[in-house]
């Protein structure tokens, strides 16, 4: 060991030294003695091994200063929350990967009010018995829909799981060919049926069913009738489908109850709002429907949650069934849709108060006003390693929302200047983006990175641009 070397090891502080340093007390007010204690000593081990590896430790390297910075980094690091908020800047304004739907404001603070102490969530408070947590969505839902009751559980591949098992198990379930569809995750429809117990009839071909291939293989094994919206994709040309009320018909006509599935479902017309229009949970059940399933979070505009709605005893046989309870909402979700549902009843101010309607509604100019605001403070904090420019492009609903619907947006097409390494550029450029204290997350193509700025609105402008200075490329 080098005389340079000693002294560094000699110069290394004391945990007891580093704790009694104004600094530290600091970090333990904030962060607490023991995580405070076990990242000092993990630091000086380290600097211990680098300098018996002799690793170009430096004089600065063992001050107290820089090894308390170094913890505070640290425990910064490693206690600060997984899951975080983002800025969803990709174009995809319902982004399964992002947390879908923005939930208003109002059903935030019910989420608040009812997350900080007890609630009536499973108490009737006029019998002091126990109650149903269904009921405090029970009666709007119902006056909604048209629906006689309904029930709610955690997602809709969970309602529709749970509908099966109830009504279906060991018989079969009549369904389209084309129907059968697959979700995010590799998750299909047929795997659902068979975790719940139910046996796939499927009917017709990829294009086109008829009624008569419905008809022809309904028998005393059958337990339903199923139609599921095929919300992610569409089959165009030669095609052919059985329209709901016909189905409805048929499966009365033999006594079978027929069960749509919506997937994102609505209760809007989206026309308003300058969308096609996209199938009603109050239309499947006016159609014949005798149950209905819809998600609460994509075009509701809501929490997660899957809905089922329909015929009473229906329902009431759902309920009774086992699965059920591990289904079921939380008192924060059956908040947050409780209040969603409430705006539902003033639909006239839909788009003002719903954020996932707003952001589908929004104007191209408004979104090219917010990207003339906010390119400039972008430009500065890139330097000339890149250059903007505004674009035209088309944002998409996603989560299987009316797939084949673009809305007309403006983006940020951030390009590197440099001819060579584009693609190394573009990584290391939405890493930044990514490491930001509120991570930007947007999409690179076209040997471009893209913020497409329609779910960037004007009250999270300023703490999205209040960050460029922290940009750090690599």
């Amino acid at each position: 060991m080098t005389d340079s070397t000693a002294s560094l090891f000699s110069s290394i502080p004391s945990v007891d030294k580093l704790l009694r340093t104004p600094d530290a007390e600091t970090l333990i007010d904030s962060f607490g003695r023991q995580p405070v204690t076990n990242a000092v000593r993990d630091d000086l081990a380290t600097l211990r091994q680098a300098l018996a590896k002799k690793d170009n430790v430096e004089t600065g390297d063992v001050s107290s200063a820089n090894i308390l910075a170094r913890v505070a980094a640290r425990l910064e690091a490693d206690l600060s929350p997984s899951l975080k908020p983002v800025f969803n800047l990709t174009g995809t304004v319902l982004h399964t990967n992002l947390g879908r739907a923005p939930l208003p404001e109002e059903a935030i603070d019910a989420i608040a009010a009812v997350s900080r102490g007890a609630s009536n969530l499973e108490y009737n408070l006029s019998t002091g018995k126990r109650g149903d947590r269904d009921v405090h969505v029970e009666e709007t839902l119902a006056q909604l829909t048209g629906a006689e009751a309904i029930t709610v559980v955690n997602n809709n591949a969970a309602a529709v799981l749970l509908m099966l098992n109830a009504l279906a198990l060991r018989k079969e379930v009549i369904v389209s060919r084309g129907e059968l569809i697959e979700i995010g995750g590799a998750f299909r429809i047929p795997d659902i049926m068979s975790c719940a117990g139910a046996k796939l009839r499927e009917v017709g071909t990829t294009n086109r069913t008829h009624p008569k291939d419905f008809e022809e293989a309904i028998s005393p094994k059958t337990a339903m009738l199923m139609k599921i919206h095929t919300s992610n994709y569409e089959v165009q040309g030669f095609t052919a489908a059985v329209s709901d009320p016909d189905l409805a018909a048929l499966a009365h006509k033999n006594d079978l109850p027929f069960v749509i599935d919506l997937g994102s479902g609505t209760m809007t017309d989206l026309r308003q709002f300058g969308l096609p229009h996209e199938p009603t949970a109050q239309e499947a059940l006016a159609s014949g429907a005798d149950l209905v399933s819809f998600s609460g979070d994509k075009l509701l505009g809501g929490p997660q949650a899957g809905i089922i709605a329909g015929r009473a005893d229906l329902i009431a046989k759902i309920k009774k069934n086992p699965m059920k309870r591990a289904m079921r909402c939380d008192k924060m979700t059956i908040a947050a849709l409780e209040t969603i549902l409430r705006l539902y009843a003033d639909p006239d101010r839909l788009a003002g108060r719903i954020p996932t309607l707003r952001l589908l509604a929004r104007k191209q100019d408004d979104i090219q006003a917010t990207a003339a605001r906010v390119s400039t403070m972008l430009d500065t904090a890139l330097g000339d390693r890149y250059e903007i420019s505004l674009e035209h492009c088309q944002s998409q609903i996603g989560s299987g929302s009316l797939p084949a619907e673009r809305l007309d947006s403006i983006a940020l097409v951030i390009r590197p200047t440099a001819a060579k390494g584009v693609g190394t550029a573009l990584k290391r450029l939405a890493t930044a983006f990514r490491n930001l204290s509120m991570p930007v997350i947007g999409r690179i193509q076209d040997d471009a990175f893209w913020l497409d700025l329609r779910c960037l609105e004007a009250g999270n402008e300023d703490a999205f641009t209040s960050q460029l200075d922290a940009l750090q490329i690599k």
